[in-house]
């Protein structure tokens, strides 16, 4: 694999890292199925895509993207909690609302953003330093804007997990009613929790829309699986239960999952195509979620075989 098809691996691995975030917030955190994250991504892809060719700021953009996902997240906690609608169903209707309101958003399928500012710029400075490192200006510069933004949404989450407020939402999640006997309004922290897990997913997709170039209503399908995947492989690598580990992990997790794609997409041996990459998601998957039950092979076929 040559070093920018590394780069762009590690690049595409730190997106995804922020929904590996917000999945873990959801499905770990809260313990709610969530599938608004296939049209949350694209949604903030396709606002910050329309607001930025309209002239907008591209951070003002990016903070409007974080926005518009956390009210789709909002919006799938409501019919949760205030209908009693299941939250795999609930997700999925407002996943599929979002498709429409994704088009509308940018008027057409697909967006360019090429030569359009970017929060990236706001890197520029680390230029030199780059430089004179002799690797590919371009591409190291978003790896290391995406890392700095990646490791700041890190820090924050993991405070905020351990305070107060953050020990009461895993509460929630633990067992909701033993939190409402304490005293917990568990409503009030599953809408808390949706927004900000479905706020992480919509920056992530705002994220690549403006690395990638484009912005496209389809852009979302399968993000379930890459963020699910992250997790379940970064559970696997660091076993521990320190809140700030756990939440590296799935940093860590996104960016060896997407690495471990462009390996097997770029073997000659195996000889796959890009057109592949869903039956290499597939099995890496797979394989991730396997790993946990044989990791000691022998002691695994003694206890099938006894």
């Amino acid at each position: 694999m040559s070093l920018f098809s590394f780069l762009g691996a590690v690049e595409i691995g730190l997106v995804y890292a922020l929904v590996a975030l917000g999945v873990f917030l959801s499905f770990r955190i809260l313990n709610f199925p969530d599938l608004t994250v296939d049209g949350s991504f694209p949604l903030g892809g396709a606002v910050v895509a329309a607001l930025i060719i309209a002239g907008v700021n591209p951070l003002v953009a990016t903070l409007a993207a974080i926005l518009a996902g956390s009210l789709a997240g909002l919006v799938t906690a409501w019919l949760n909690v205030r209908f009693n609608i299941l939250h795999l169903l609930a997700s999925i209707l407002t996943m599929i609302a979002l498709y429409s309101i994704n088009l509308r958003i940018m008027g057409a399928p697909n967006l360019p953003l090429l030569n359009q500012p970017s929060v990236i710029d706001y890197f520029a400075w680390a230029s030199p330093l780059i430089q004179a490192t002799g690797l590919p200006l371009k591409a190291t510069l978003k790896v290391f804007a995406l890392a700095v933004i990646v490791a700041l949404v890190w820090l924050a989450l993991t405070r905020f997990l351990t305070s107060e407020f953050g020990l009461a939402m895993r509460a929630t999640g633990a067992n909701a009613r033993m939190a409402r006997a304490q005293g917990v309004s568990t409503s009030l922290h599953i809408y808390v929790g949706m927004a900000l897990s479905n706020g992480l997913i919509a920056l992530a997709g705002a994220l690549f829309a403006q690395t990638a170039g484009f912005a496209d209503a389809n852009g979302g399908t399968g993000t379930i699986v890459s963020g699910l995947a992250a997790v379940i492989l970064g559970e696997t690598l660091f076993r521990t239960r320190s809140i700030l580990i756990v939440l590296l992990s799935c940093v860590v997790g996104a960016i060896v999952y997407r690495i471990a794609i462009a390996l097997a997409l770029n073997s000659s041996s195996l000889g796959l195509k890009s057109s592949d990459i869903n039956l290499v998601t597939a099995v890496l998957v797979g394989l991730a979620l396997m790993l946990p039950s044989v990791r000691n092979p022998l002691k695994s076929m003694f206890r099938r075989s006894a």
